[in-house]
């Protein structure tokens, strides 16, 4: 168990190193991609040019620039910004992650508990009215995009209805820390979330509904029948217990991404300064190194979370732990 436990957590550290060796080279290895012009200005002159060059190391090999960057944003975490010159990347990443954090944990619960309530409801009454009108307002939000969602949402909330009885609440657009006002936070954080959670609730619905009558049909599940397990048992434990595994992978994989910054489009239409939207501010301006840093940080985020659903996947499947760690 512990090679295992060390063989992933050496594949974990490989897979990090490819991501930032491949990133440093589109962004720095790339024919056009020197930013000593971007840093010193334009209409620089070549003594200023070459000035810069000499004290960003744009001057020294590829090999030293990359590990001189990875010291930086790793090590000695003093990486600065190309555009805002003394600003530190990594305390700006680390001050964002807070706000991306408490919006995808608020979104990930509404999505996991709708889509269990659409999924389950759909299953147990499958090929009724109820069931068609489930998926079919799962497959509408599925196919809504979220920034036209959220534009929606803040064009009754904060424009046409905001002084009305129904969204008098709603506060204006932006972030309140959870230190400075709990009930704020909340507040900041509810309509924001649920437009993110309205996409990724139609599909796992759908995924769980496909996966519990999948189950139904396995040779546990007649056998709990025998048993005289109740309906209730046999499909909130048993068919559950069964269906995990696909819905606990997407899960895994979705929350990391959506951590890492896939929460982007969210975070600026709400005007939120998660990590998401400091990668779009970074990429507008092409400030190297801050793109650097939100692409690393979600890198990290996705590698861990394979690991924790492989982890996972052990625990529920006793089959995949036995081939991992053996017997």
């Amino acid at each position: 168990m512990i090679a295992a436990l060390l063989s992933r957590i050496g594949q974990m550290a490989l897979v990090i190193f490819g991501i930032s060796v491949l990133v440093f080279c589109i962004f720095f290895a790339t024919p056009g991609a020197d930013p000593t012009a971007r840093i010193a200005g334009r209409g620089a002159s070549p003594q200023v040019m070459e000035r810069v060059r000499a004290e960003y190391g744009f001057d020294r090999p590829l090999p030293v620039q990359y590990v001189r960057m990875m010291e930086k944003l790793f090590v000695s975490r003093d990486l600065t910004s190309f555009v805002n010159h003394g600003q530190k990347v990594v305390p700006e990443v680390a001050s964002a992650a807070p706000v991306t954090l408490s919006l995808v944990l608020w979104a990930a619960f509404f999505w996991v508990m709708g889509s269990l309530g659409i999924g389950i409801v759909s299953a147990v009454l499958r090929d009724s009215w109820v069931d068609r009108f489930m998926m079919v307002l799962g497959l509408i939000g599925l196919s809504m995009p979220v920034f036209w969602l959220g534009e929606v949402v803040n064009l009754f909330t904060q424009s046409r209805w905001h002084d009305t009885w129904m969204f008098r609440w709603v506060p204006p657009l932006g972030y309140v820390p959870l230190t400075e006002n709990p009930l704020g936070w909340a507040r900041s954080l509810l309509l924001p979330s649920l437009t993110l959670a309205v996409s990724f609730m139609g599909l796992y619905a759908r995924i769980l509904r496909s996966e519990l009558l999948s189950a139904m049909g396995e040779d546990s599940i007649r056998t709990a029948r025998a048993k005289g397990a109740g309906p209730v048992r046999v499909w909130l434990w048993h068919g559950l217990r069964l269906s995990w595994l696909s819905y606990v992978s997407l899960f895994g994989l979705d929350f990391a991404q959506l951590l890492g910054g896939g929460a982007l489009l969210t975070e600026v239409v709400f005007a939120l300064p998660g990590v998401g939207r400091l990668t779009y501010q970074a990429l507008a301006t092409l400030d190297l190194p801050l793109i650097m840093a939100t692409v690393m940080y979600a890198a990290i985020f996705v590698v861990i979370a394979n690991a924790l659903v492989d982890g996972i996947y052990a625990l529920l499947d006793p089959r995949i732990r036995e081939g991992q760690y053996g017997r």
